[in-house]
């Protein structure tokens, strides 16, 4: 099923109104939820109306947020969710931090009590759409194991930053720091196939092969990835004084409750240091000299952060539109809410 652009933002702007969502809130998600599918990150696109509106029909969201942003400092601030919708508390918060770093050259902006705020690459890209560089660290509920352990305690935790070029190009990464996703799991699962044992563990801790005995996902790299799954929770969490490590909330196991979520933007103006122009064209230059980069054997380009993104994108729209699986368009022009679909069980799909 392919869908143009309105047409996909439409349904899913309706649906979340639907379930409660005001229209300036339903509006933003769905923008970002948009933004998403059309490059191709579907983990984080239409796939996740339907537990968006069961958390916004039981409660666990608030509807009608009282947002509020604090400044700490000339180049830090706080911005009070609320348990609000997650992509329109990040947005706003990054507008913050872009508006703090024109005028210092630099703002760190954290949030607090917001629920999941989806591909966090858009709020990066904001900044980098303003001729600023970013990063945005946000925490999950646990599910990947540290080294030596056998039970998980971090998140996927992931991490973006965003950076302007010369000639309107964007460098944009965003990565979670477990090997895979849970989702990949759960594929592996239906199609009964095994996986490679770097990915998880068991409830003992030891690497399987068998999804069905998954029990939590692992870090990248092993203890550089656990570092990076403290840093950010770190950042997100204990610094924005939110529940942390363990202690975040599961996605799926009570939608009837906040999430009460931790986030942190960090922006710089290149303004401030080498000087815009300067910055801009060295990063062009960058992506200029990866791309012309001779290639290793099976490799026919070497792409940039955010580039093959880009291509997903044209090329979706080359091919008739935005591609979503049937049984998610069924949904999205249904009626139904689903109440009592998700459960604990679940957990790890963030």
């Amino acid at each position: 099923m392919r869908l143009s652009r309105e047409e996909l933002k439409g349904l899913m702007k309706k649906k979340l109104m639907k379930a409660g969502l005001k229209e300036e809130h339903a509006d933003i998600t769905a923008e970002i939820l948009t933004w998403s599918d059309e490059r191709g990150y579907h983990s984080h696109g239409a796939v996740r109306v339907e537990y968006y509106s069961e958390r916004i029909a039981k409660g666990g969201i608030t509807t009608d947020p009282h947002f509020e942003f604090k400044k700490t400092g000339p180049c830090s601030g706080i911005f009070e969710g609320d348990n609000g919708c997650g992509y329109v508390a990040a947005k706003k918060a990054m507008g913050k931090a872009i508006e703090m770093a024109k005028e210092n050259g630099i703002a760190v902006v954290g949030m607090r009590n917001i629920s999941h705020s989806g591909s966090i690459g858009y709020y990066t890209e904001m900044a980098a759409d303003q001729d600023l560089v970013a990063i945005s660290f946000c925490q999950s509920d646990p599910m990947a194991v540290p080294p030596g352990g056998t039970e998980p305690y971090y998140g996927t935790n992931p991490i973006s930053f965003a950076a302007p070029t010369a000639d309107g190009r964007k460098v944009v990464f965003d990565m979670a720091t477990t090997v895979q996703a849970w989702g990949k799991i759960l594929d592996k699962r239906s199609r009964g196939e095994s996986i490679p044992d770097t990915w998880a563990v068991d409830e003992n801790g030891n690497p399987v092969t068998d999804p069905n005995l998954v029990n939590a996902l692992l870090p990248i790299a092993g203890a550089k990835g656990y570092g990076l799954m403290m840093m950010v929770d770190v950042f997100s969490g204990i610094l924005m004084g939110v529940p942390f490590g363990k202690h975040v909330s599961s996605m799926y196991h009570d939608c009837s409750k906040g999430r009460e979520l931790g986030q942190m933007h960090i922006v710089m103006d290149p303004n401030r240091f080498c000087g815009l122009e300067q910055f801009k064209k060295n990063m062009s230059e960058t992506c200029d000299e990866l791309n012309a980069m001779p290639t290793a054997d099976g490799y026919e380009k070497v792409y940039y952060p955010g580039e093959r993104a880009v291509m997903r994108k044209e090329k979706a729209y080359e091919d008739g539109g935005i591609e979503i699986v049937d049984s998610i368009y069924e949904y999205l022009i249904s009626d139904d809410i689903h109440y009592n679909r998700y459960d604990h069980k679940n957990r790890f799909a963030e």
